[in-house]
């Protein structure tokens, strides 16, 4: 894991995040809250975590938790940091922490998450997201981090999120003071390029919406990727297809229902940047169809009112048209 430097800077940059948690695909980046305190103890205080922190002590008792808590919150309060809890999005409950101050014209990134859940790129996902903040929203010029010498899981986290090696030094403080540590940086420049050179994914999606005025939503089934999220039906877009017909043919396939595109009432779209590519959806209305739905691809589907959509955990580019759908029903 990053070591988490001492504080040198102030957060004093326009626009950055005051706290409104932020959802990856898998995860959910909150402001710690003292209901946290248990899951710190048993995470931060496992040896093979917080021996590989600068400032985390070992043993870490609950003490150690609240004063860990109480500082994020005065740091936040005072601009001199973003302290943000890691979790889960289908199990939430802390995993780790995510933190970010500014020094000079650059923020420097550090982070930790619970042995239980390494390897499973829980923290690239994290740093991810906290990188595309750092350097899209607040457009700030760059963003750095350090590792220990031997901590070579992170460096290869870092290096896989875009981070470049910048060379060695030594550890700037507590219990690393002094240890041989890598130095990385990430450009807002070559971040900007990164994200440029993604593909553009068209998905056209669909919500079929009963007499009772129920919305129809699919749960993504295991083995595929944000499997366990829910979504509105649909699917890509095939090259030379238009998205009304894409909704009709992934209707046809998914669920066994027949509709005519000029049952089709366009409502809004989906603008998202993955990992991997920007993802395109425009979203559509239905409200006469053939057909009882039936999934035929392993997924589970529910009718489910417009209010209690919130209640559905969904990937990162649905979430957002669920407000549309209240206002429109």
């Amino acid at each position: 894991m990053p070591i988490t430097g001492p504080d040198r800077g102030c957060l004093q940059a326009a626009g950055l995040w005051s706290g409104t948690p932020r959802e990856t695909p898998r995860l959910r980046l909150r402001p710690l809250a003292d209901s946290d305190r248990s899951r710190l103890v048993a995470l931060a205080g496992d040896a093979d975590v917080s021996l590989t922190t600068a400032f985390i002590p070992h043993p870490f008792a609950d003490q150690d938790a609240q004063d860990f808590i109480t500082k994020a919150v005065i740091e936040v309060a005072a601009g001199k940091a973003r302290v943000f809890a890691v979790e889960r999005r289908l199990e939430p409950g802390l995993i780790g922490c995510i933190a970010f101050a500014l020094h000079g014209d650059a923020a420097e990134v550090s982070y930790w998450i619970g042995k239980p859940y390494w390897r499973q790129g829980l923290g690239g996902e994290a740093v991810a997201t906290t990188v595309d903040f750092i350097l899209g929203d607040a457009g700030i010029a760059g963003v750095t981090a350090q590792v220990l010498e031997e901590n070579r899981a992170s460096a290869r986290l870092l290096e896989k999120v875009g981070f470049d090696f910048r060379g060695a030094g030594a550890g700037c403080g507590g219990r690393c003071s002094g240890r041989p540590i890598r130095l990385y940086a990430l450009s807002r420049e070559k971040w900007s390029a990164r994200q440029k050179s993604k593909p553009t994914v068209l998905v056209a999606a669909v919500a079929l919406v009963d007499t009772d005025g129920r919305v129809l939503i699919a749960k993504r089934p295991e083995g595929k990727t944000m499997a366990g999220l829910w979504e509105f039906p649909g699917g890509k877009v095939k090259p030379g297809e238009l998205p009304e017909a894409a909704v009709v043919r992934e209707l046809k396939e998914e669920l066994a229902v027949d509709i005519t595109e000029s049952c089709l009432a366009p409502l809004t779209f989906a603008s998202h940047v993955y990992d991997d590519f920007h993802l395109l959806m425009p979203l559509y209305v239905c409200r006469v169809w053939k057909g009882t739905p039936t999934p035929r691809e392993g997924q589970e589907v529910k009718w489910v009112r417009p209010l209690r959509l919130a209640d559905y955990p969904m990937p990162p580019a649905d979430a957002p048209l669920m407000a549309m759908l209240r206002d429109l029903l």
